[in-house]
């Protein structure tokens, strides 16, 4: 699989250039330098935090444990990667990469990063600068460091996926499948919610700092907290629901899965089964020329049908969603771009010069108003949640006439259902990465 990408690399790269060189123009910069960034140092400590490197170095390369390193983007010239390799005894200094891909890169080592500020050229030359800011910046002469004009247009352009990047996420989807079904069988067998994660980790083959995000694994009425961070350690807790939204990456690319079970047969088994019917409709009707916000608004039109069927509410679903009634069940956007973040930028950008498309009004959450176009990768997710602050608030109120307060009391101890999966937007039919991921495990 490595092979298909070395050939798909080249064609990303000069894909990449050609939108940058096309960005420098119309900002008026003579080039682009991008720096990986820098590991932060703990408060009164000597240890730093885990290193991220900077998204837009590793939309260059399959380079994410560089830190201090440079890349120049001039037009007319080979790309320049600045690695730094350090002296040092008291950690293994990075090894110079060997791939196919640095064959299109001229390659400079240096051992100190400050040693950077000669090897990329700067004298006369309107360069730009994207990634931190850090203080021995201020003398090297740059242009300007994150100009949003160019910022916004690099964003932009980003949310169509190369061939290579594809690639890249069907692999990570791969693995990430398979650490899913690890972690369910986990569960299964009894293990606690920090068991599960464990199982996640050793299946993906990734440490917990290189997952794209911190790992949800929520138990019971845990799974209607929407970012759940705590891992429990307990065993021998009732099982009645598990909620697992966890990816992995691969060369710099995320995935984003969620799945939900239910600890046995029953009312919420059978909700369960409505919601994957509905988030299937849902991540079908990806489609170019889609406005996003559309997608969310069918959302919340389906699962108004699904509360009605479900006997969680008692009047129709134009009427819950007119209400706010699918709003107390379902809080948050439908999903967001994926790539090279999870939460991937320009979700809402206008167009390539800034701007935004506004949210649709009562749904301040939604992460992604664009219309689609081929090559966007989009994750599809619509949950059902028993959220006590938004259940309490909504007792009172008119949305809370609707609601069947029986059958809420009978499902709050199972917490939630989320399903996401993440889909490729083709000029035809989408490519579901995630279910194209657990099928081929099968």
């Amino acid at each position: 699989m490595n092979a298909d990408l070395d050939q798909l690399y080249p064609a990303h790269l000069a894909e990449v250039r050609s939108r940058t060189e096309a960005a420098l123009e119309a900002c008026g910069y003579d080039g682009l330098v991008v720096y990986s960034g820098q590991p932060t140092m703990q408060f009164l400590d000597d240890r730093p935090y885990p290193f991220r490197v900077n998204p837009h170095f590793k939309h260059w390369l399959p380079l994410t444990d560089a830190p201090d390193c440079f890349i120049a983007c001039v037009p007319g010239e080979k790309p320049l990667l600045c690695f730094h390799q350090p002296a040092d005894y008291w950690h293994l200094p990075p090894a110079l990469p060997e791939a196919p891909w640095t064959s299109q890169w001229k390659v400079e080592v240096l051992r100190e990063a400050g040693a950077a500020r000669q090897a990329l050229s700067l004298d006369g030359r309107r360069m730009a600068l994207v990634g931190e800011a850090r203080q021995f910046f201020a003398d090297w002469g740059f242009a300007a460091i994150n100009p949003p004009e160019l910022l916004n247009r690099l964003h932009y352009q980003r949310a169509v996926k190369t061939p290579y990047e594809l690639e890249c996420m069907r692999q990570a989807s791969a693995t990430g499948a398979r650490a899913h079904v690890a972690a369910r069988d986990a569960f299964f067998e009894g293990a606690s919610e920090f068991e599960v994660h464990l199982a996640y980790c050793e299946a993906a083959g990734l440490r917990e700092e290189e997952l794209p995000y911190g790992n949800i694994i929520a138990f019971n009425e845990a799974a209607a907290v929407m970012h759940y961070q705590h891992l429990d350690p307990r065993r021998g807790r009732p099982r009645r629901s598990f909620l697992i939204d966890a990816g992995t990456e691969f060369r710099g690319y995320a995935c984003d899965i969620t799945r939900t079970y239910a600890g046995a047969d029953g009312e919420f088994s059978a909700l369960i089964g409505r919601m994957e019917a509905l988030q299937l409709e849902l991540c079908a009707a990806v489609s170019s020329g889609t406005d996003y916000r559309d997608l969310h608004l069918l959302a919340h039109r389906l699962i108004g049908g699904l509360l009605n069927e479900a006997g969680l509410i008692d009047c129709s679903a134009e009427s819950a969603v007119e209400a706010g009634v699918t709003g107390v069940f379902f809080p948050h956007g439908i999903g967001h771009l994926l790539g090279l973040q999870v939460h991937d930028v320009a979700g809402l950008a206008r167009d390539p010069t800034g701007g935004e498309i506004p949210r649709p009004a009562g749904h301040p959450y939604l992460r992604l108003t664009r219309q689609l176009e081929p090559g966007f990768v989009v994750t599809v997710e619509p949950g059902i949640y028993f959220i006590d602050l938004l259940l309490d608030a909504a007792r009172d109120g008119a949305a809370g006439r609707s609601i069947r307060w029986d059958a809420v009391e009978r499902l709050r101890p199972f917490g939630g259902i989320r399903i996401e999966d993440d889909v490729h937007c083709t000029a035809g039919v989408p490519e579901n990465l995630t279910r194209d991921a657990f099928a081929a495990l099968d």
